[in-house]
């Protein structure tokens, strides 16, 4: 199978934009209006040494000034912006067809084929409230044109005879209206698709905004109020409660703190990444060290689930990454592997090179991921899980592990068996 050549799709389409325009120069009617213009110009060209060629001197007169008037609107519109006139086109087309019918044959001969294809190009290229007023106007000169060799036949001039030179007239005026409503239909139908696909877009980004913000709003509202609301009842009971159960109640309490924290913590990063965007500062760094104090903090979390946490990680492997993006990703990953492995469960971390990247892999033997979460586990439609210990998270942690590897040239993938375990997989660049 042959190759596509991109190099030569891409050198068409940039003579295409600059041969009509780019859409934040001109509306759709005058890019319609260039398109066609440059394909008439191109007729033109054709037609003036042809008709000359068959001693069709007005004919040759029409399409030189066809061609002359084209180019003139053409260069004032594309490059003195300058809008084309839509009145001097209506009627230019009436006079010089009207008497290149009584030059050509009248209803013998080619013309009537060119009326419609250039009241199509009439109607692209003028505004919506004129189109009536063009269409009446035309039928009014085809009638009237029609009449007058009705009841006056010897206006009209014969210059081809019978047979072969009617044919030759019609083959060569065919292409004419053809190309013009190929152009014409494939200008509109091109530019419908490209504006079909941006009002596509533009829906699908409300509709994730508009996710977001109902996301946003079910955690204030309920997700992050909830822990504080029970810090607040923790402290409340201290004052009431003997000695002995003390120890207990400031554990629970503890345990709240922690995960009121982790959850403001990632609401304020994907809420700050949401609306001022992300500054990434990609350095190369030593993996091991960068991570060191989120592994230590992590494995003291862990140990109070007495789960067995270890890591493996080349003390010289380098990398390059956003060092706090990096360690945010980290600290989520390892925080979902504790919040769902149960009590004596056991947590592994290793690093390893492969190709050019640097593969960072978390693995647990906790809850796993049921099949019916797993299609949105990077989505802001993700609902949030309840751990082990009924930690609950805020279901952004795994959005926003997604957004900052991918910030960081990097990606996130996943392995999960429900009530095994899981693992996930990021990926770094090493150079």
């Amino acid at each position: 199978m042959p190759k596509f050549n991109y190099r030569n799709h891409n050198l068409k389409n940039n003579f295409w934009r600059k041969l009509i325009g780019s859409p934040d120069e001109f509306p759709l009617e005058s890019r319609i209006f260039h398109s066609i213009s440059a394909g008439l110009i191109v007729l033109a060209s054709l037609y003036v040494p042809y008709n000359l060629y068959a001693k069709l001197y007005f004919g040759s007169l029409s399409a030189l000034v066809f061609g002359l008037f084209f180019s003139y609107q053409y260069y004032h519109s594309r490059f003195r912006g300058k809008p084309h006139n839509n009145i001097i086109f209506g009627l230019a087309g009436i006079v010089i067809f009207g008497l290149n019918y009584f030059t050509n044959s009248g209803i013998d001969g080619s013309t009537d084929l060119i009326w419609p294809a250039y009241l199509l190009l009439i109607f692209a290229i003028s505004p919506y409230r004129q189109h009536i007023i063009w269409l009446i106007v035309y039928l009014i000169g085809f009638i009237i044109i029609h009449t007058i060799e009705f009841y006056f036949p010897t206006l009209v001039k014969h210059p081809f005879i019978a047979g072969k030179g009617q044919f030759i007239d019609r083959i060569t005026a065919f292409p004419l209206p053809v190309i013009l409503t190929y152009l014409i239909i494939k200008f509109i139908r091109r530019s419908y698709d490209v504006e079909r696909n941006a009002t596509e877009e533009k829906t699908l980004a409300l509709e994730k905004s508009n996710i977001e913000k109902s996301k946003l709003m079910s955690i204030i509202s309920h997700d992050l109020r909830t822990p504080l609301l029970n810090i607040q009842n923790y402290l409340a009971l201290m004052n009431e409660i003997d000695s002995l159960e003390r120890p207990a109640l400031e554990k629970e309490l503890l345990n709240s703190t922690n995960n009121a924290v982790e959850m403001l913590s990632n609401l304020l990063h994907w809420s700050k990444s949401q609306l001022t965007g992300t500054n990434v500062q990609m350095i190369k760094v030593n993996l091991l060290e960068v991570l060191l104090n989120t592994l230590e903090m992590e494995k003291t979390h862990a140990l109070k689930k007495e789960i067995d946490f270890s890591y493996t990680i080349p003390p010289k492997l380098m990398v390059t990454a956003d060092v706090d993006m990096l360690q945010l990703v980290v600290r989520n990953l390892l925080s979902n592997a504790i919040k769902f492995t149960s009590n004596n469960g056991k947590i592994t971390i290793d690093a390893q090179l492969i190709a050019n990247e640097c593969r960072l892999t978390v693995s647990d033997n906790g809850k796993g991921i049921p099949q019916d979460k797993i299609e949105n586990i990077f989505s802001v439609k993700a609902e949030p899980s309840y751990g082990t210990n009924n930690e609950k998270g805020v279901g952004l942690g795994l959005v926003l592990c997604k957004e900052f590897m991918e910030h960081q040239g990097g990606r996130i993938s996943f392995e999960s068996k429900l009530d095994e375990g899981s693992s996930f997989f990021i990926f770094l660049p090493v150079k």
